[in-house]
């Protein structure tokens, strides 16, 4: 790479902010994310959020199912301007059977900002995926949304954060008003109170009023001078927003608000580009980091067909690790090593899509008809890098597909392997009769929903999907395999990478078998 080049992926990666929004389900993860769109100038009025009667969807929410249901089932990337930087939001289901799309997100992103109902507090879904961010030492961004409608006090939310997840919240703005009389921030960093304005839905950006102390003390009252005493009470604690704690991932800035009524909004959108990361080295297998003016690297991180129904393609998402990408160049697969052509190169904006010519590290880039990439894989341009894969949630759930219509055996093939290859679900393969019985495998119920839906109006291969009678899964070799197929309550199988797999129907046998036997292998799936 010429050092102009090289120059070039620097300054431009400093630019980006790469970033995703976790929550529990209806905490008002898509909400906000339609509000980002808004504040930056994205879209002139923001999506309905739900997909209710007489209202447009949310820009993420692209899929039928998803506008149906107002739910987000499958990731999206974004990207706009903001402050003479480039953002990549990357949406995530909040959905807890879904949670496995979202790990695959988070692999690609620099910084989260988590969610969280001021009257629910942490949940579950919340919690493990923090855990997810904990792991990969993510630095979180915090926003108390819904504080216009009745809830918790704001310093019993920020006792909850500290005692269920470990992570020090540092209030970067402080409400005025109690939850459901909500009047506005003072931001604690330069002890400006802004004042909130309600707009008609929510829909345009609400007018902000900076008001002086003085001035907020008068037409305030009771409301500042509770504000005041609780944001005195953070001084004297010390949590203030701490950038070096921040980002590793030990304290996070709060924020409060509502996305529905816009209340905040500007404030998180600034600290991400003031407080959040812009991409650093990735480190590849071997533990080396790829400096970001290296040749170009990418990785697979989603893989997504059918977004163009028209076109029934597939599109393979990649974030830029170093170098510059420009559009055309050859790229080699390092699973395959076979050589990989980008003629076709998308930014992505929803369901819509832009050709892009040229990205940098901590952009993400959609390349259409990706036939041969599969997530995890590593591309490059010139010196050879292979990124760690992202690891596999053990499926908790199983079931069996049929096709109702015999004479759509074919599309129920096909629309099997590929919603496979997208990890929808894990299909699972007896290795003596492949093309008969398959398994599927998920984390959650719903997956299975999603499956039975994508095949019926992608594929026109409706289905039945049975129960299946497996209660826990471990991953096996073939030595312990035949002596697991002497045991009843057992069956081998084989995921589509080749991996060996036994299906216990009841976890007393597995666990029966853990200490009777313990030369066999049987390991969690973790890849």
């Amino acid at each position: 790479m010429s050092s102009t080049t090289g120059h070039s992926a620097l300054h431009e990666a400093s630019r980006r902010r790469t970033f995703a929004i976790i929550s529990h389900p209806d905490a008002g993860k898509t909400t906000l994310t339609e509000k980002f769109l808004l504040y930056a100038g994205a879209v002139g009025e923001a999506g309905a959020v739900k997909a209710r009667s007489g209202r447009r969807s949310a820009t993420s929410d692209w899929m039928e199912m998803e506008q149906k249901r107002g739910i987000s089932i499958t990731s999206t990337a974004l990207q706009f301007p903001y402050r003479d930087h480039v953002l990549n939001l990357l949406d995530t289901p909040g959905h807890r059977d879904f949670s496995e799309d979202t790990y695959r997100v988070l692999a690609a992103v620099d910084a989260v900002v988590m969610v969280l109902d001021s009257a629910k507090g942490i949940e579950p879904q919340t919690l493990k995926l923090f855990e997810v961010c904990r792991s990969r030492n993510l630095p979180v961004i915090t926003f108390l949304n819904k504080f216009d409608r009745p809830g918790r006090e704001a310093l019993e939310l920020l006792d909850e954060i500290e005692s269920k997840i470990g992570l020090r919240p540092t209030p970067a703005t402080w409400p005025v008003g109690i939850s459901g009389d909500f009047r506005g921030v003072i931001d604690r960093r330069t002890r400006i109170f802004t004042r909130f304005t309600r707009t008609a839905r929510g829909g345009s950006i609400a007018p902000e009023e900076e008001v002086t102390p003085d001035r907020a003390a008068q037409e305030e009252g009771p409301s500042w001078d509770r504000a005041v005493d609780e944001s005195g009470l953070l001084d004297a604690i010390g949590a203030s927003v701490d950038v070096p704690s921040f980002l590793a991932g030990e304290s996070s800035p709060v924020f409060v608000g509502s996305a529905l009524t816009n209340f905040g909004v500007r404030h998180v959108l600034d600290a991400l580009v003031d407080l959040a990361p812009a991409p650093s080295p990735r480190r590849d297998s071997n533990d080396v980091p790829r400096p970001l003016d290296a040749d170009c690297s990418a990785y697979v991180f989603k893989v997504q067909a059918n977004m163009d129904r028209s076109h029934r393609d597939r599109i393979a998402f990649v974030r830029i690790c170093s170098g510059v990408f420009e559009r055309g160049m050859v790229l080699t697969n390092s699973r395959t090593d076979r050589p990989f052509a980008t003629k076709y190169a998308s930014t992505v904006f929803g369901a819509e899509r832009t050709t892009v010519d040229l990205a940098y590290p901590g952009d993400v880039v959609g390349l259409v008809n990706a036939t041969d990439l599969h997530i995890g894989d590593t591309l490059y341009a010139d010196t050879p890098v292979t990124f760690p894969p992202i690891p596999r949630f053990s499926p908790e759930v199983f079931a069996l597909a049929r096709p109702l219509d015999t004479g759509k055996v074919k599309q129920f093939r096909k629309g099997l392997a590929q919603l496979d290859e997208e990890g929808v679900v894990q299909v699972l393969r007896d290795p003596d009769a492949a093309e008969s019985s398959p398994v599927l495998a998920a984390v959650g119920q719903l997956q299975f929903d999603v499956f039975a839906d994508r095949l019926a109006n992608e594929f026109n291969a409706p289905i039945e999907v049975l129960s299946a009678p497996y209660e826990s899964i471990r991953s096996t070799d073939a030595a312990s395999a035949h002596r697991l197929r002497s045991i009843g309550g057992i069956r081998i199988m084989e995921r589509s990478d080749g991996v060996m797999v036994a299906l216990f129907e009841s976890q007393y046998r597995l666990a029966r078998l853990l200490v009777d036997e313990p030369e066999l292998t049987l390991s969690p799936i973790t890849n």
